[in-house]
């Protein structure tokens, strides 16, 4: 059940196109986590040198059409498509390959763009930067309504015809960052960590504060001293400054918490969580739905069809769009 997103990409603040692009293409190509680059790939060009073509083709685009550039902020440089797939469900290279197909579709061969897939979380996703402006640098894409969801049906039929699952019933999202949707059992961070152990060697109800720092370096922690007290669990690259806990977790509030001057109330107890049941593929139902998105708008505009119409309830205005655009 492979989810999606769509962000268009504008010019960071007190930075160049160039750079802004650039930043972009590097976050997405990390090595670290594209086992070395890998698992990135590119068409219409080279995602070594991605950024610079992407913005050679921009000066080439404005040169070519004799169009002004828009206010700073205002022109989409690119378009980000984030594309994730649960834990287990597709190896790094069918990520990958699932991610190109589902690039070429939506962009039709017209837009160079890269493909990168992470591995560093446990739900391989993939990062899809395309160039906003064409192949040819004559044109350039237009975000239209129902885009997003356009690339979602493009996705779900690509998962089916893959023997993947597929999100039945999506709900939009409210507030959650894109890789929430696995639900809120993420690896808690070492700052949690750090207080959920505080907490603990706190319950033993030591006698003074030398007596709480022997019950840390139980827990496996290396107190660090001089001006500032620190604390280093194994695992992590830099220690962790009490003070920066802030809130009952500096070393002032735990020595007031070991004096009784401040009292904290428990924490609930968070119930176990359940593990989730396997996703349930239901290929006929979306072979169904395939089917039937095959003559939506979002689709039909990405397969070639030469119009078509669509009606804003909101604005009660017919919209015409064309492959031109």
């Amino acid at each position: 059940m492979a989810t999606t997103r769509l962000m268009s990409l504008h010019i960071n603040k007190g930075k160049t196109i160039a750079q802004t692009i650039t930043d972009r293409t590097d976050y997405a190509g990390n090595p670290d986590k594209t086992r070395n680059g890998e698992l990135v790939t590119g068409y219409g060009c080279d995602p070594r040198t991605a950024d610079s073509e992407f913005y050679l083709a921009k000066q080439e685009y404005y040169h070519i059409t004799g169009r002004s550039k828009p206010p700073f902020g205002k022109d989409v440089l690119a378009y980000h498509i984030r594309q994730a797939f649960p834990h287990g469900e597709v190896t790094a290279e069918e990520a990958n390959r699932i991610g190109q197909e589902l690039a070429m579709r939506f962009t039709k061969g017209n837009h160079a763009f890269i493909v990168a897939t992470h591995i560093d979380k446990k739900h391989y996703h993939n990062h899809v930067i395309f160039n906003s402006t064409a192949l040819n640098n004559e044109r350039k894409f237009r975000d239209f309504l129902g885009s997003a969801w356009a690339i979602r049906r493009i996705s779900d039929i690509i998962c089916v015809e893959n023997g993947l699952s597929i999100v039945e019933n999506p709900k939009p999202s409210k507030g959650k960052n894109y890789h929430k949707w696995l639900g809120d059992n993420r690896v808690p961070s070492f700052s949690e960590k750090l207080r959920n152990a505080i907490d603990a060697a706190l319950e033993k109800q030591p006698s003074d504060f030398k007596d709480f720092l022997r019950l840390m370096k139980e827990a496996d922690y290396q107190i660090g001293g001089g001006k500032h007290i620190t604390f280093f669990a194994p695992g992590q690259k830099r220690p962790t400054r009490c003070d920066t806990l802030k809130g009952d977790y500096t070393e002032a509030a735990i020595r007031e918490r070991i004096e009784g001057k401040r009292v904290v109330a428990p924490k609930a107890k968070q119930p176990i969580p359940v593990p989730p049941a396997p996703p349930k593929l239901g290929l006929l139902i979306d072979v169904q739905n395939s089917i039937k998105a095959k003559d939506s708008p979002g689709v039909l505009r990405y397969r070639g069809c030469k119009s078509y119409t669509l009606y804003n309830t909101r604005q009660h205005k017919r919209l015409r769009h064309t492959n031109g655009l």
